[in-house]
């Protein structure tokens, strides 16, 4: 069973048709858009600000998402995937990213839509990736951009399979 608890009050806010796996854990001041899925060893803790995520939002195994105290809430927009055992900390990420796998974003940064963060990319803090673009290395750069058979092929095919994976588990 998930661990879904509040903290200081605040109640995570999920939707019925999410999935969230058995061992994942969502704490505190932490609300889902419709469709979301949160997977294996995944911990979404929203303790010391909140995390907000919109529909259609993968959070894959192992990935950690918080904020900073009071200063650095983490926003995600829709149709985000997050890449497993990655690290997204105090910062926003808007529509149809993908968040490859292993990689950090740090606190203050803005991911504009439609953008790739390479995996194991570290992308330090109050860096501003511009829409369309991909980032890679440590720390991350802009790479090259992104084509729109890019963002069709890999940014949506992703988020969709992760749709349909989520109800294999809930059957």
């Amino acid at each position: 069973m998930a661990i879904i608890k509040p903290v200081n009050g605040k109640y995570p806010q999920i939707p019925e048709d999410c999935y969230v796996a058995e061992n994942a854990t969502i704490v505190g001041d932490v609300s889902l858009g419709e469709g979301c899925s949160i997977w294996f060893n995944a911990v979404i803790r929203g303790d010391v600000h909140y995390i907000k995520i919109g529909n259609k939002v993968n959070i894959q195994d192992g990935a950690v998402l918080h904020a900073t105290y009071l200063k650095s809430p983490t926003i995600i927009g829709d149709n985000v995937s997050i890449g497993h055992n990655a690290i997204v900390h105090g910062c926003t990420i808007k529509d149809n990213v993908l968040v490859g796998m292993g990689s950090i974003i740090m606190d203050d940064c803005i991911i504009e839509s439609n953008s790739i963060i390479a995996a194991g990319a570290v992308v330090t803090k109050n860096t501003h990736v511009e829409s369309g673009s991909i980032y890679a290395g440590v720390p991350a750069k802009k790479v090259k951009d992104i084509s729109q058979e890019l963002i069709s092929g890999e940014i949506n095919r992703i988020a969709d399979n992760y749709v349909k994976y989520s109800g294999w588990f809930k059957e």
